[in-house]
């Protein structure tokens, strides 16, 4: 079953990263930063707060997950989720590795990812390339081993505590609680599952108090907790993680009377993780032909960026029909 709010969040939500990384690297963003600078800056600085909506948005669906009629073992849920992101997460790598080598002779940028070694493929193989301190080969990759991280960390905690629905919440809260007052504000620990578990955990529960018949005061016990974080330590993408979380459960059962946005909401966020993915690559070549073609006005930047984007969303639905769909049927 979709929820309309959830694709629409997830939509939304890939179009900023995207648009965050284009303003973010290379000389289009340089010239974009020129023609519109409040908006590119605007974009560069929040724009990224839109991952909480992911990590929120993942928390609650992991939860439902749990819930749902066909839950096997844990470590068939976890191998599966491993082979849904990593076998499309290589496959964008190997193109971005392959528009970056066709690209480097002729342009040089700090955007350029290195000539990848060994180790540092298979760090990225095993999603340990944040934890190993190797240097990402595409932008945003961090993610990838975060949300992997996130959900083997919740479902071995369902499985611990699977004949104990209380004993379960109580570990998540307990779980979301210290991420909040204290890994989250500590950027030593943002190569770990801890640091990000309070959005999170923000999302199981807004799944769980959905369900209550009583929701509102578990509504505001969950709100109060997260004022009280902010109040100690004010972080924007906490604040987002918040609203997001809170929509999810006022807003989990809002009915589009026409067709059309339902469509577009679930189209954009079904391809939302392969456009996180090959956006980049597109990116580089974008930049790369900036430079090659001699454009250096900043109106030519912001043509540029337009038609990175556009064909970023194209190749996104390509690549979720010929390597993310068929991968998500692995086992």
């Amino acid at each position: 079953m979709r929820f309309f709010i959830i694709d629409l969040f997830k939509a939304i939500a890939a179009q900023l990263i995207v648009l965050h990384h284009l303003v973010a690297y290379g000389p289009v963003a340089n010239a974009v930063a020129v023609a519109v600078p409040t908006l590119a800056h605007w974009l560069y600085d929040y724009a990224r707060m839109a991952v909480q909506v992911f990590l929120v948005v993942g928390g609650y669906l992991a939860a439902r997950s749990v819930e749902g009629p066909h839950k096997g073992t844990v470590w068939s849920a976890i191998r599966k989720r491993y082979l849904r992101l990593v076998v499309p997460f290589l496959v964008a790598l190997l193109i971005t590795t392959l528009v970056a080598t066709l690209v480097r002779p002729g342009f040089i940028d700090e955007a350029m990812p290195a000539v990848p070694t060994l180790t540092q493929v298979l760090a990225h193989v095993f999603l340990l390339h944040g934890v190993l301190d190797y240097e990402s080969l595409s932008a945003g990759v961090w993610y990838v081993a975060i949300d992997f991280q996130l959900y083997v960390l919740f479902a071995l905690l369902a499985w611990y505590s699977r004949h104990a629905l209380r004993l379960h919440l109580g570990i998540v809260i307990a779980l979301t609680l210290a991420s909040l007052f204290h890994f989250n504000r500590d950027s030593s620990f943002d190569d770990w599952a801890v640091y990000f578990f309070g959005a999170y955990g923000l999302g199981v529960l807004a799944f769980h108090i959905s369900r209550q018949p009583r929701p509102m005061p578990w509504l505001a016990l969950l709100l109060s907790v997260s004022v009280a974080a902010l109040w100690l330590d004010f972080r924007g993408r906490i604040f987002v993680a918040l609203c997001v979380a809170l929509a999810l459960v006022l807003l989990r059962n809002i009915e589009i009377h026409r067709q059309w946005p339902q469509r577009m909401a679930a189209y954009f966020g079904t391809n939302s993780y392969a456009l996180f993915l090959v956006h980049f690559s597109l990116c580089l070549a974008g930049n790369a032909l900036f430079v090659h073609l001699g454009w250096e006005s900043p109106l030519a930047g912001v043509l540029m960026l337009v038609l990175v984007w556009l064909s970023s969303n194209l190749l996104a639905h390509v690549f979720y029909r010929c390597v993310e769909h068929p991968a998500s049927r692995l086992h």
